[in-house]
């Protein structure tokens, strides 16, 4: 298969209508129906279901959406990967490190400044994400290396090197009756119906449903911790940054967090290997 022609099916497939894939592509109609009677033919399977009105996907094109998005996804990542390699070559190489904004704070700024003191470092641009995203960034090619926390973020695919691990504590309002506890439980949390966790959005932009309000950075959730609007369970080291009106009591059986730099397998840039050995150094 080409790559162009799984753009084309993966449009189709989503749209479920062939002039909007058309369209979105940029093409007209007729070329793009015939590629995917091509494809089908190929493939030995109709892909598609079509009538009149409705254009639908068969049990095969379900299994050719799946893969199609990864096999693109893929493509796109190598793509950013040797472009930036090649923006290596030019003697301005530079690091993408993707963090989670709020987390891992006081470890970041040692990295970066145990880094910056090593005389081969080169310059690091640090993109601060929600939760989720920066490991989205490392797997599109888009960020060099990444800081992730098991058990939220998946490390399959990556290689990885352990930086601490860490117990969590809930963020609360500093006059609510439980901040003055010297420890919580994760049942103490969810029987709080004044304060709701918050809701994040995925991968694909959307929000879980639930009573918790939407947040899209941490900034924002703090100032609804402070308004007794949320409350949130984070790793124990967000306290650097918290501030008075606002308190951390300990989670007791919540789950430890590890804090790991998660690297693609197949880099071989030189300065992804001098910041990942300054990382497992400290």
């Amino acid at each position: 298969m080409e790559t162009r022609e799984l753009r084309y099916f993966v449009a189709v497939a989503e749209e479920l209508h062939f002039g909007r894939a058309a369209q979105r592509l940029g093409i007209a109609q007729p070329p793009l129906s015939r590629a995917i009677r091509q494809l089908e033919r190929r493939l030995g399977g109709a892909l598609l279901n079509r009538t009149s009105r409705t254009v639908t996907l068969t049990e095969a094109g379900s299994v050719l959406l799946a893969e199609g998005r990864e096999a693109l996804a893929a493509v796109d990542a190598a793509e950013r990967r040797t472009r930036r390699a090649a923006l290596a070559a030019t003697g301005r190489p530079g690091l993408v490190l993707a963090a989670k904004a709020g987390a891992s704070s006081e470890l970041l700024a040692k990295l970066l400044d145990a880094y910056a003191a090593e005389p081969d470092a080169v310059a690091v641009d640090v993109v601060l994400c929600g939760p989720a995203e920066q490991e989205r960034l490392l797997r599109e090619g888009r960020a060099d290396v990444a800081l992730l926390h098991r058990p939220f973020d998946s490390t399959v695919g990556f290689d990885t090197e352990e930086l601490g691990t860490e117990g969590q504590v809930v963020v609360l309002p500093a006059g609510h009756p439980l901040a003055v506890r010297t420890h919580v439980h994760m049942a103490d949390i969810t029987a709080l119906p004044d304060l709701p966790l918050p809701r994040w959005p995925g991968v694909d932009g959307t929000y879980p449903p639930g009573p918790g309000p939407q947040v899209r950075d941490h900034a924002q959730l703090l100032q609804l911790v402070a308004l007794g609007r949320a409350c949130t369970v984070s790793p124990q080291s967000c306290r650097a940054q918290l501030h008075g009106d606002v308190v951390a009591v300990p989670v007791l059986d919540a789950p430890p967090v590890t804090t790991v730099i998660a690297w693609p397998p197949h880099s071989r840039s030189r300065a992804v290997a001098d910041l990942i050995r300054t990382a497992t150094r400290l």
